[in-house]
């Protein structure tokens, strides 16, 4: 059977809602991000009247737009990986010089795709698919406008721009975004599982990221025996270590990424999924329980980290009790 009649097989999602795949680290961290009342709408005004824009033109002057005339193959995974999540409207995607072996999602109203060029050198057609489908992951959930967020604040932390908040206060929501976005990447590799369909091809991609693209030289299962490894190292000591040695991370360690992928996969939930259940946009627009469900939810999670965080010397100080 060849590659393509294999592609053909693969199982197409029907107005699937991002909280079909999305890790519940994610969706707890984003609850809380999400909890300051207008501030990501603020936010998404003054990102969509400029910055946006001036990143989108940075881009198409400095990058190459990926179409049927330029990257076909890469436009063609594009096409695959849209259809597959029902997406009808495909994101522009740039391909951007850079050694450094990433991708990432811009934009608010319009996200586009950056995939670096050394990502085309590193991953086969499928790696570089679970890529694609890891940051249209990122503009399903919504993603792009918090970790902009995220950005602003760090350039705020080091310039003066007048913002009313000390610098403790800053620090403590930076901290809390930060965390966040690695949590988010749970999510993200989860819907680039759902595009490949094919647990081993998306472990070598998160390898590759580990030690380069001489996937040859690398073994599947003593890969997982590192991630098995480093995930039962508990003591009080090894703890604060993983902690501080990921903090100022901005994705989870590749062996964590594998471990939280094959726990999912474990789970039943990825079956499930592929088997054709899943949530769908239509049930939740349709759901008269799922507003007030989600808003006790809400409240639940966020209450006691807002006030908490009322207090932005206390909550640095619980911050540093706890480590």
């Amino acid at each position: 059977m060849t590659s393509k009649e294999l592609k053909l097989k693969k199982v197409h999602f029907t107005d699937i809602n991002s909280s079909t795949w999305e890790h519940p680290a994610d969706k707890l961290a984003l609850k809380t991000v999400k909890s300051l009342k207008g501030f990501d709408t603020i936010l998404k005004f003054i990102f969509s009247k400029t910055t946006e824009k001036s990143l989108r033109l940075m881009t198409l002057a400095s990058a190459v737009r990926v179409n049927e005339n330029q990257f076909p193959k890469v436009y063609e995974l594009l096409k695959e990986t849209c259809q597959i999540f029902d997406i009808e409207e495909l994101p522009e995607l740039y391909i951007s010089q850079n050694p450094i072996l990433n991708a990432g999602v811009i934009g608010v109203d319009k996200p586009f795709i950056v995939l670096n060029s050394s990502t085309l050198d590193a991953f086969n057609d499928d790696e570089l698919q679970s890529v694609i489908a890891h940051e249209i992951g990122h503009i399903l959930s919504g993603h792009s406008l918090y970790r902009t967020l995220l950005q602003i604040l760090l350039k705020i932390s080091i310039f003066d721009f007048g913002v009313p908040l000390g610098g403790a206060a800053i620090m403590g929501i930076i901290m809390a975004l930060k965390e966040w976005e690695r949590k988010s990447e749970l999510s993200a590799d989860r819907a680039g599982l759902l595009a490949v369909q094919d647990p081993e091809k998306c472990i070598h991609t998160l390898m590759k990221i580990a030690g380069g693209s001489q996937i040859d030289q690398m073994q599947l299962g003593e890969f997982i025996k590192q991630a098995e490894e480093y995930h039962e190292i508990s003591g009080v000591i090894d703890t604060t270590h993983k902690f501080l040695n990921t903090i100022l991370q901005t994705h989870p360690f590749p062996v964590t990424r594998v471990q939280e992928l094959l726990k999912w996969v474990q789970s039943g939930e990825y079956d499930t999924i592929i088997n054709g259940e899943h949530i769908t946009n239509k049930a939740l627009t349709n759901d008269p329980y799922f507003t007030k469900e989600y808003k006790d939810d809400f409240k639940k999670v966020t209450e006691p980290i807002v006030e908490t965080a009322k207090d932005a010397t206390d909550y640095v100080k619980e911050f540093l009790n706890n480590l």
